[in-house]
């Protein structure tokens, strides 16, 4: 089940504030935030309606421009962005969740080549890569809320934030520790976009990387991001946590599906799909990214 198209063009939001999606029956939704319906009436282009059509059904979705990226998502249906107004967010891809010596988890380690893969491809279209990470100060470990802390707490031979791993992985999701790098090639994916000055890490202190005033806000603000594609582990975790509170702050989001993964069972995920492509936005994959059409 999948939203359906709309029967003629549907403009989203509230144009005074200049934050809005068009929404068009051929199944493109433009998050570019560039061309408003009214605007495209008065453009030159025939707007004629044929007899018995639907008020505005004969507006035509707009011509791809330079600094845009058709991507096409789950539904029949395609998304165009904004390259300078989108980042590509890779949550928790480290040590701690992937590493075979601290834990199993097969689904999140197939996200890797997918990633090694999608990553350039943003880079090229200058999309922004923002790499998320659990990393807490021992200043912040007495500010964990207690329902947090007993969730970390559990049985996976640790006792919790700051307590010490097996081996060289140093203290659970400590700044600086090898458990809070990340996962095997990942790391000289970022490094070499850090130095090209196309990837970025940015610390989370929660599960969710926007639940209050926090880095990746910040930098979303500042660099006047508007649209987010999502990547990373744990999918019904600090993903979805993510996704929602991005959702609730207005920002467009894109899952990408397989860069995503949940030691959760698979009805867990699945549901994380079904309410990213119908409640909080849409859902996409590599291959379809790679695809994509730019101007």
């Amino acid at each position: 089940m999948s939203v359906p198209h709309v029967s003629k063009p549907v403009e989203f939001g509230d144009p005074k504030f200049g934050d809005f999606c068009v929404e068009y029956p051929n199944g493109l939704v433009d998050l570019s935030r560039s061309n408003h319906l009214d605007q495209q009436e008065h453009s030159g282009i025939d707007t004629t309606e044929e007899p018995g059509a639907q008020p505005g059904s004969s507006v035509t979705a707009p011509t791809l421009r330079a600094g845009q990226l058709d991507i096409p998502v789950t539904g029949d249906k395609t998304v165009r962005l904004d390259t300078d107004k989108t980042a590509f967010v890779i949550i928790d891809m480290q040590n701690f969740f992937l590493h075979q010596d601290i834990r199993d988890h097969p689904k999140g380690l197939a996200c890797v080549d997918p990633l090694m893969k999608v990553v350039p491809f943003f880079r090229d279209n200058n999309i922004k890569i923002l790499w998320v990470n659990w990393g807490l100060g021992d200043d912040e470990l007495s500010t964990i809320p207690p329902s947090l802390a007993r969730g970390f707490n559990a049985n996976h031979g640790y006792r919790g934030f700051g307590s010490k791993l097996r081996g060289e992985f140093g203290r659970v999701l400590i700044k600086g520790e090898k458990n809070t790098e990340l996962y095997g090639p990942l790391q000289g994916l970022f490094e070499d976009g850090r130095d090209k000055g196309t990837d970025f890490w940015i610390y989370k202190n929660r599960m969710s990387g926007l639940w209050n005033q926090t880095p990746l806000e910040d930098f979303l603000k500042e660099n006047e991001i508007k649209t987010l594609l999502f990547a990373g582990v744990n999918a019904d975790d600090c993903v979805l946590g993510t996704i929602i509170d991005a959702n609730h702050k207005g920002y467009d989001c894109i899952l990408v599906e397989d860069t995503t993964a949940t030691t959760s069972p698979d009805i867990t995920y699945q549901a994380v799909l079904y309410n990213a492509g119908n409640t909080y936005g849409f859902v996409t994959c590599t291959d379809k990214i790679l695809g994509s059409q730019s101007s």
